[in-house]
């Protein structure tokens, strides 16, 4: 096969553009679907040009773009690498938000990931949330015990959390020295959960959005 196409071939080649733009278009602004096209377009036609051209043309170009992969998912890939690189590289909780609900949407190992994260950025702020609200509601937030049990020592009769109205039986042991203890264990949950999630995006990125998009072959 030669740089230039018969015109079937390059009407295949632009249909099969079109459709990746319009997949692209999903998942990313227009300006960065721009570019997007034109890296793939052009990485597609380095392949064409270096194809030996056999048995035809069209089983050629057909087993390249077979190789390159389906619209849509290329497109689901190229999206997720550029989502995933901006918030591994500015490690800032909104693109991380962002790069994480894209991987949900898209994968089912994603979506997993993405539970575990969402519960664990809720307990964090839960506990944060507690702190907050114990100095206005002293005596609706705090550790409750059930009526006999006085001391935190007997076997698990007790929880941390809020109750509105008091509940009937149960009381709150301790004082406002419950306020640091959320404070540290709420932003102790929240490192440790921002931490984790991006350990997980660069696993991601490494193992498994750079293995799916085939279109950068070395």
């Amino acid at each position: 096969m030669t740089v230039n196409l018969t015109e079937t071939g390059q009407s295949r080649v632009n249909g099969y553009l079109f459709v990746l733009e319009r997949s692209l278009k999903t998942f990313l602004p227009m300006d960065v679907v721009r570019d997007a096209v034109r890296e793939i377009e052009s990485h597609l036609r380095e392949r064409i040009a270096a194809s030996d051209g056999s048995p035809n043309e069209r089983e050629a170009l057909e087993r390249i773009l077979l190789e390159l992969g389906p619209p849509l998912r290329v497109a689901k890939a190229y999206s997720a690498e550029r989502i995933v690189d901006e918030a591994i590289a500015t490690e800032r909780f909104v693109p991380m938000l962002r790069a994480v609900w894209h991987l949900a949407v898209t994968t089912i190992a994603g979506f997993g990931a993405a539970l575990g994260i969402l519960i664990g950025y809720l307990f964090g702020f839960a506990l944060l949330g507690l702190a907050l609200l114990k100095p206005i509601f002293p005596e609706n937030v705090g550790i409750w015990v059930r009526e006999g049990h006085e001391s935190l020592r007997t076997e698990f009769p007790w929880r941390l959390g809020g109750q509105f109205p008091v509940p009937a039986g149960q009381h709150i042991v301790g004082g406002y020295w419950v306020i640091p203890i959320c404070l540290f264990l709420g932003l102790l949950v929240l490192v440790f959960n921002h931490r984790g999630t991006m350990k997980f995006l660069s696993w991601w990125r490494n193992r498994g959005v750079r293995n799916m998009i085939r279109y950068r072959a070395d």
